[in-house]
This record gives structure tokens, sequence and C-alpha cells, in this order.
């Protein structure tokens, strides 16, 4: 019987430490695209730099398809602004200790011109830890259908 109720106490305790684990993983991962999304919006390409990783592949909401260096060129260049970044949803989902998926939904503003249009967006990210530093390796997203008028 002690055994037992020894038993339970590691696991109960092993249960705990993962999951604060799981939390300061789950923190480091926010903070990482707290970040990204302060240096998208400033096109600032020494801070993308940082946070994504070398081997990213950005799927927008279009199609179109990003490496790590024509994104950051398109942020840098101003040939993409992004104004606003809203999240309306945002979840984490530890995979491993080195990987995190990020999903969720987020209207975007985007700069096209003079104007601003929102795009309402569901996403996937995958956060990778490289070398101790979280960094974005993949992003899909795709628009929410407006309704019908």
């Amino acid at each position: 019987m002690k055994t037992l109720l020894t038993s339970l106490a590691l696991l109960a305790l092993a249960t705990v430490s993962a999951r604060a684990a799981d939390d300061g993983v789950i923190a480091a991962v926010r903070n990482a695209d707290v970040e990204r999304v302060a240096a998208t919006q400033a096109g600032d390409g020494a801070r993308l730099g940082a946070v994504l990783s070398d081997s990213l592949r950005y799927v927008h909401s279009s199609g179109h398809v990003d490496t790590k260096a024509s994104y950051i060129q398109e942020l840098t260049s101003h040939a993409m602004v992004y104004v606003t970044y809203d999240y309306k949803e945002q979840t984490f989902t530890p995979i491993s200790p080195d990987v995190v998926l990020m999903a969720g939904h987020a209207i975007i503003g985007m700069k096209d011109g003079a104007s601003t249009k929102p795009l309402d967006l569901n996403f996937l990210a995958v956060w990778r830890n490289e070398a101790g530093a979280w960094r974005m390796i993949a992003w899909q997203s795709s628009r929410i259908p407006q309704p019908a008028k």
C-alpha cells in the first residue's frame, strides 16, 4: 500500500511538473510572438531575423508563399505593411519540448496604398526552439468568408 501511495504521489508530482513546464514554454512562445508582431508592424528586419527561423515557410491567405528572406524583404521595403494585429482567439499546444503549435483567429489591418483593409483570418503557426530561442518556422492562414448580404 505504501508503494502504491508513493507511486501515485510521484505520478501527481510529475504531472504538475509537466504542466508547469508547458506553462513556461507557452509563456516563452507567447512572448516570442509578441515580439514577432511588433517587429512585423515596425518592418524591422533585424528583429524579424531574430524571431523567424531560417527555415520559415510563410503561406499568406492569398496563397503566396514566402521564405524568411523574401518575407523580411517585403516588410522592410514596405511592399507589405501590417497596421493592426488583433487576436480574437489564440491557443498554444506544445507538441514536444521544442515544438509548439499556435492556432487561432486574427483580424489584421493590411495597408493597401492609402487605405487599410482588414483581413479576417484563421491561422496556424509552428514555433520551434532553435538553440534556446523560440522562432516561428511556419505560418499558414486562410480568409474567413464574409457573410452574404
